[in-house]
């Protein structure tokens, strides 16, 4: 049996300061990470770069015209090939506005490092998804 080819996605590192804007995901058991803390992006649609894709996607995601990125670098598993940019978040949370997930923070170093942060929208700690933490440990490593 042949393996299905990888998907190919693009995702954001937004940071502000010190911190970086995450996503926490539906609990939705068909998708990658359900529940926990992730990157905003997604999948590339046909014909699209994946810049464009990382453009089209935060902007899809939270409203928000990313005003520069710089590519960041490839992570790949069996489940994606990740093509990561590098964003400055240049308003507050408060002029978003989250179209899917169940919640966004600006997430520190610390929990980051700990792989949990507390969801103040569910009232609980929940995990970093393991490929989304590795992406911003070598981010904050740089």
């Amino acid at each position: 049996m042949a393996a299905s080819p990888l998907i190919h996605v693009s995702l954001a590192i937004l940071y502000q300061g010190d911190r970086v804007l995450m996503q926490l995901r539906d609990d939705v058991a068909t998708i990658l990470y359900p529940g926990h803390w992730g990157l905003f992006g997604g999948h590339l649609e046909a014909g699209e770069t994946p810049e464009m894709g990382v453009v089209r996607e935060v902007y899809e995601e939270i409203g928000y015209r990313l005003p520069e990125c710089r590519f960041f670098g490839e992570y790949v598993d069996p489940y994606a090939r990740r093509s990561v940019f590098v964003a400055p978040l240049t308003c507050g949370l408060d002029a978003l506005d989250l179209q899917e997930g169940q919640g966004m923070d600006l997430v520190p170093y610390a929990s980051v490092v700990q792989g949990v942060h507390f969801a103040t929208t569910l009232g609980e700690p929940r995990p970093l998804g393991s490929m989304h933490q590795r992406i911003l440990l070598d981010f904050f490593h740089q």
